[in-house]
């Protein structure tokens, strides 16, 4: 409920829906066209409380457009619960959501950062025929124009070279708005005396171009994916696909700034260590190029990122974190939310659905206006894209005390949703082990009658056991909590389960006969979940950390690790597991404990049928094995030692 503080004013919008506002945090009668008649009782508000919460967001210019106007400097917020609860056939029942709308709108929304990148309109145009020679006569007055026309294209030479037009195919292709550079084969120049159509002259190979705008009408495959900044593409057989493009294009000039939409922190990243190659999650999802391989890490281009999130959702360490808003905001709001609706006396278990604003909003809106509106369980929580989604959100809306959580997209996303596909893979095969009949659901739909089947069904009942965890910062964290709290408040809670290879848990499997206490698995394990003791021979294990990189399996000279994905709550919540540990070999010169006495043996054992160590001077160099560094350096010196001299 709000403070003292802050308000909620609520509108029944010319009496078009109805509701209790003692039920939604007001006690005072809501007006009935806040944005007219009633705007003093808006202004009003503006100047007796700091934070003011208005349930339209149809109006909100017009209630800004006051706000500014009367120098209000609190935080004005806007929450919808027309469309999405009021205009419904389950109106009469929707406070309970509309307390939970309301929750989730007063929630701070994280900032973010921008990216800027600056056009100076040089721009290269890829053509197979006239259409690329229009488009650049259409463009010339606002951009800097280079035509390149693939080997072969019959076209009539232009009347006044005004811009160059050359011969040649894309070989390489790498960049962004502002920065593209392009190899190019088969480039060759026009001949001057060209009459009936276009020749060139002698062609090579390995020429660059630089560019501000790549603009593709050649109708062959695409060099980069359609989100690219800068890269606009068209098929030359339609004109009016066409002539947007060339509308498009000649606005391309100046500076432009998109979000930074991936947080990525190098120090996390479980891509590799010492060149053995661990998690790929996120190289094997991003469906832009913007993540590559850099080493130990990997690099996310910001100015090539799209923006689909599936790369945070699938990053088991948190090294990559959505910033639109950071995935610990969206789990506060779900926990506001879900906790308005329970606390108003709902009856059934809520579901909630996951949206983005241009494509969900819009079908909600349509069902509101045309259709039969949202159940009132049903509670939707906008989010810039469907695919940032990840397990640590729908486990904390299961465990917060939602029955189901629902991810609406289009019927062909502009994305892949693998990563959608493999949260839901993890989090149904979670929910099938504690007794719960559907946990998670994709809805694949473009038409808002298909939405109203999807969502209309007999709720379930409200569950008495919810969680109430304050959401950590750290999504590793968050995804641990996350989950255990939802396996604690299932209908048949389980303290281990058998998940998949590729799921982020899991334990080390530890050959105890074949590990040699090198700890070599404890220097590449990226994320401190083996760890060695400075006082004792020993490798421990802290299952909770471990995101099953497979990093130590891949550096283990012994083969002695393998992994088992599993989730086992009692090794999350106990100590450190001693995987293997063994009295520590004491030098036998000062007595200095170095090195383990199973791996002394097994040395031994191995060379002591090697002919450097046969006969007295090879029984002398054994001896030396035995020793610590310090000590066997000594005796070398002192005693003059040749290692190359035969012990003959």
């Amino acid at each position: 409920m709000p403070t003292k503080s802050e308000t909620r004013l609520l509108c029944t919008c010319e009496g078009t829906m109805a509701f209790s506002p003692e039920t939604l945090g007001n006690p005072a009668r809501p007006a009935s066209q806040l944005c007219r008649a009633q705007l003093d009782n808006f202004r009003a508000a503006l100047g007796e409380f700091a934070n003011v919460t208005v349930a339209c967001t149809q109006e909100a210019a017009v209630f800004s457009e006051v706000a500014e106007s009367t120098g209000f400097a609190g935080k004005l917020r806007f929450a919808n619960i027309r469309e999405t609860a009021g205009w419904s056939e389950d109106g009469a029942n929707a406070g309970p959501k509309m307390a939970a709308i309301l929750a989730m709108a007063e929630q701070d929304v994280t900032p973010f950062e921008v990216v800027s990148m600056e056009s100076n309109g040089i721009a290269l145009i890829l053509g197979r025929d006239q259409v690329a020679l229009n488009a650049a006569a259409a463009l010339a007055d606002t951009l800097d124009i280079t035509v390149l026309l693939l080997p072969g294209s019959d076209v009539t030479p232009p009347r006044q070279t005004t811009w160059p037009v050359l011969q040649g195919r894309v070989g390489r292709a790498k960049g962004h708005l502002g920065a593209y550079e392009l190899t190019i084969d088969d480039y060759a120049i026009p001949d001057p005396s060209s009459r009936r159509k276009l020749e060139f002259g002698p062609a090579r190979s390995g020429a660059t171009s630089r560019a501000d705008l790549v603009i593709d009408l050649t109708g062959q495959k695409p060099l980069f994916h359609e989100s690219r900044p800068g890269y606009l593409r068209a098929d030359p057989a339609d004109p009016v696909a066409v002539a947007k493009l060339v509308a498009t294009a000649a606005e391309m000039v100046g500076t432009f700034d998109k979000p930074k939409f991936i947080n990525f922190t190098p120090d996390l990243c479980a891509h590799s260590r010492n060149t053995k190659t661990g998690c790929t999650r996120c190289l094997d999802l991003c469906p832009t190029g913007a993540i590559l391989s850099a080493g130990d890490t990997v690099m996310i281009d910001p100015n090539i990122c799209a923006g689909c999130g599936q790369c945070a959702a699938a990053c088991p360490t948190g090294a990559a974190s959505y910033a639109l808003p950071v995935v610990d905001n969206i789990v506060q709001r779900l926990r506001a939310g879900l906790a308005a609706y329970h606390a108003a006396g709902a009856s059934v278990a809520p579901v909630i659905l996951l949206h983005d604003e241009s494509h969900g909003a819009e079908l909600i809106d349509a069902s509101a206006r045309f259709g039969r509106g949202l159940p009132a369980h049903v509670i939707p929580l906008g989010v810039n894209e469907p695919t940032q989604i990840g397990p640590e959100t729908v486990a904390a809306a299961l465990a917060y005390g939602a029955s189901e959580v629902c991810v609406l997209t289009r019927a062909r996303p502009a994305h892949p949703i693998d990563g959608l596909e493999a949260t839901r893979g993890l989090i149904q095969g979670i929910a099938a082990e504690t007794e719960r009949a559907s946990a998670m659901r994709l809805l694949q739909i473009d038409d808002p009658d298909l939405l109203d089947d999807a969502l209309w069904h007999r709720p379930a009942p409200v569950q008495p056991i919810r969680a109430s965890f304050l959401p950590p910062e750290d999504k590793r964290g968050l995804l641990v909590m996350a989950v255990e709290e939802m396996l604690r408040t299932a209908p048949a809670p389980q303290d281990e389960i058998a998940l998949p290879k590729g799921a982020p848990f899991g334990a080390v499997v530890l050959n105890t006969d074949a590990c040699t206490l090198c700890l070599a698995c404890v220097g590449a394990c990226p994320v401190g979940a083996l760890s060695d003791n400075p006082d004792q021979p020993m490798l421990r294990f802290t299952e909770s950390a471990c995101v099953q990189c497979g990093i130590c399996t891949a550096t283990c000279p012994e083969n002695a690790i393998t992994l088992a994905p599993r989730i086992d709550l009692a090794a999350w919540n106990a100590p450190r597991r001693v995987l293997k540990e063994e009295e520590p070999f004491a030098c036998t010169s000062c007595g200095k404990p170095f090195g383990t006495k199973s791996s002394i043996d097994r040395v031994m054992a191995k060379l002591e049928s090697h002919w450097m160590f046969s006969g007295e001077k090879g029984r002398d160099r054994m001896r030396l094995l035995c020793m610590c560094d310090d000590c066997r350096t000594r005796e070398v010196v002192i005693a003059g030692f040749d290692p190359h001299e035969t012990t003959q």
